[in-house]
């Protein structure tokens, strides 16, 4: 059984804590290349974004690219969603949402693409969460999924200053290879897995942290920006997320 390392009150808490989530999903959004070039490469009508609640990633897929999208999620507040569809110029209607657990829920319908952005890495048994998204996935659908990478010096600041929040990762799966090797195992074809985006970092609980903190994190992303701009290369030392894309 995969064993969870969060649970239904962890994401209630994180997500009422948070600001500002009613926003205008933009053209530019994390992941657009990627999501572009599978669009273009493949004809998607279909789409469902498994763990998205607050469903960027369905907005961006509707609102630009004219696909039916979906939502999936074990936890949604109804409120926020109304309020983050509202920022869009969409309802309930538009993307259509549904709160259940992943592992007990059996799809009605599969998919021309199925996407995760921040899923797999708070379970810990890492092949069968990607199994579970290849369910979702028509025979000759996409599959799309991003985590964060923290092996390198994001996952350094979230060990030293939010050990509670980086505990709820599992730090293991953060690797493309195994990513690829789990995909290629389960039967999926085209498998591409790797480090991605310029380098960036983050703290969850920023806000909450003394100025000393604050003035080191601001001097490390400003290094690393400067850098990653004179050498523009993927890294497991720089790079913030790990992308894993796949054919069924």
């Amino acid at each position: 059984m995969n064993t969870e390392l969060t649970d239904k009150s962890f994401w209630a808490n994180y997500w009422e804590s948070k600001k500002g989530l009613a926003f205008k999903v933009p053209v530019n959004h994390t992941f657009y290349k990627v999501i572009r070039r599978i669009t273009g490469k493949n004809k998607i009508e279909s789409a469902i974004e498994l763990g998205g609640f607050p469903g960027y990633y369905a907005i961006f897929l509707k609102n630009y690219f004219g696909v039916n999208a979906s939502l999936f999620d074990y936890y949604i507040h109804p409120q926020i969603l109304h309020e983050v569809l509202a920022a869009n110029q969409l309802s309930e209607n538009d993307i259509p949402a549904i709160e259940g657990d992943i592992f007990s829920y059996s799809p009605k319908k599969q998919y021309d693409l199925v996407l995760s952005c921040g899923l797999i890495e708070h379970f810990t048994d890492t092949r069968d969460i990607i199994s579970r998204h290849v369910d979702f996935v028509k025979p000759g659908g996409s599959l799309l999924i991003t985590l964060p990478n923290f092996t390198g010096v994001n996952g350094w600041m979230q060990r030293k200053f939010d050990p509670e929040n980086y505990s709820k990762h599992n730090i293991d799966c953060m690797d493309p290879k195994l990513l690829a090797d789990h995909a290629k195992a389960l039967g999926l074809k085209n498998v591409r897995s790797c480090y991605y985006g310029k380098f960036t970092i983050w703290l969850e609980n920023k806000a909450q942290q003394p100025s000393s903190v604050k003035a080191l994190f601001k001097l490390i992303w400003l290094t690393g920006k400067i850098f990653t701009k004179i050498i523009p290369i993927d890294s497991k030392q720089l790079s913030p997320y790990i992308v894993l894309t796949a054919t069924k």
